[in-house]
């Protein structure tokens, strides 16, 4: 187990297990929020250390979001900053904390958010970065900027429409009124609900389990292409899929996948390799 300010991460099975471990403060999103969870996420990647992310929150609640502590203007320091300057920079404030949950949608491992009571603002931001999504019965969302006088800004409106019917994400965010686990399933942003934490947690577990015993080379290409299937034509995708499987089918995880599947039993995979840039691969260079 290892312990961050926000977050604890256990890796066992082939699985990482990330959950906010600020209960307390309802999982709120601190500024060292946004550091930790991309740094996390990009370590477990460019390192290979697990075929699947799990993510949830610890106590009775996800995530309430963002905390709303962030807001609070800092002290003025009586320089005059020319207004312009000032929104450049936070546009790329902005473009950062998007990165964040960028970093699950990016990394070649399956993501899959667990979710429990509250999953407002930013942590449908979140979620919706996340490939799945299963959550308990006491679950609710709220897309809450709107009640806070802004439109959410770090990927609510820009997933949801790919998740949801587009009226339903117009309501949603138009009105900021909350929707339960039933009506988030109806929907299609969760894939199932639960009757307790403890059973998502078990049935979450099993799913990410199965996960982890297929070819992690064959889950990183799935969740490539539907990514892309999603932003580009059919035509388009079906042409990056022939560039994908022409350059990386593996004829060894085909085999051990055929092997297996005709024998009733697991397969034996290789993980991917870590991501090395090419500085890493000789410190030496100069």
């Amino acid at each position: 187990m290892t312990n961050y300010s926000c977050f604890e991460l256990e890796i066992k099975n082939n699985i990482a297990h990330l959950s906010m471990s600020r209960p307390d403060s309802l999982n709120s999103m601190t500024r060292i929020f946004w550091k930790e969870l991309p740094d996390i996420i990009k370590d477990i990647d460019k390192n290979s250390k697990a075929r699947v992310i799990v993510l949830s929150g610890q106590g009775k609640h996800f995530s309430a979001g963002m905390d709303l502590a962030n807001f609070v203007p800092g002290e003025k320091s009586g320089e005059k900053k020319d207004p312009a300057r000032v929104r450049e920079a936070f546009y790329h404030e902005v473009l950062e904390l998007q990165d964040a949950f960028t970093a699950l949608e990016e990394c070649r491992m399956p993501t899959i958010a667990a979710i429990q009571g509250a999953c407002v603002g930013g942590a449908i931001d979140m979620a919706a970065a996340c490939d799945m999504r299963y959550c308990s019965s006491n679950a609710f969302f709220k897309i809450a900027e709107v009640d806070i006088g802004i439109a959410a800004d770090v990927g609510t409106l820009q997933r949801l429409p790919t998740l949801i019917p587009l009226a339903a994400v117009r309501e949603l965010a138009y009105t900021g009124r909350k929707f339960d686990s039933a009506e988030a399933k109806s929907l299609g942003l969760v894939n199932e609900v639960y009757d307790s934490e403890e059973e998502l947690m078990i049935e979450v577990n099993k799913i990410a389990e199965t996960i982890a015993s297929k070819s992690p080379l064959v889950t990183r290409v799935i969740k490539k292409q539907i990514n892309y299937a999603r932003d580009h034509s059919v035509r388009d995708s079906l042409e990056f899929h022939a560039t994908w499987n022409a350059s990386l089918l593996s004829g060894q995880d085909l085999e051990e996948a055929m092997t297996s599947y005709m024998n009733k039993t697991s397969g034996n995979f290789d993980d991917l390799e870590p991501k090395e840039s090419f500085w890493e691969k000789d410190k030496g260079l100069v």
